[in-house]
């Protein structure tokens, strides 16, 4: 079980290297086994972060997404809708001053049964 784990943990680390190393607006954590999306990741990726657009977290057992991650990862554009809204559990998604696309903003609504929170287009975060 240990060796598992020390794997997983080393699939994340080599993901998350890569896109910090190619300068990639894209961080694909699928298959990574994540229950949470790791504390550790928001200190790597600190000066990139304004460029990632998209995360993959397909296929993990994520029960939680923290308010950190949404604020930390503040320019992702697509959502996936249909996967978020084939989530029972799932409550509330925060999404605010992203730049979400038009399609996103017009599909969601409708196909899904949690608050799904948005901010007007085009608007900004406030500044820090």
């Amino acid at each position: 079980m240990l060796r598992k784990m020390g794997e997983a943990v080393a699939r994340v680390a080599r993901k998350v290297n890569e896109t910090v190393e190619s300068g990639s607006d894209t961080l694909d954590l699928a298959e990574c086994k994540l229950v949470s999306f790791p504390i550790g990741i928001y200190k790597v990726l600190r000066n990139v972060t304004d460029q990632i657009h998209l995360i993959t977290l397909a296929n993990n057992e994520l029960k939680s997404l923290t308010s950190k991650f949404m604020t930390t990862f503040c320019q992702l554009r697509d959502v996936p809708v249909e996967k978020l809204a084939a989530m029972p559990a799932l409550h509330c998604i925060n999404l605010r001053f992203n730049p979400l696309n038009a399609e996103v903003r017009v599909i969601a609504p409708p196909l899904i049964k949690f608050n799904m929170l948005m901010s007007p287009e085009g608007a900004r975060a406030p500044p820090p």
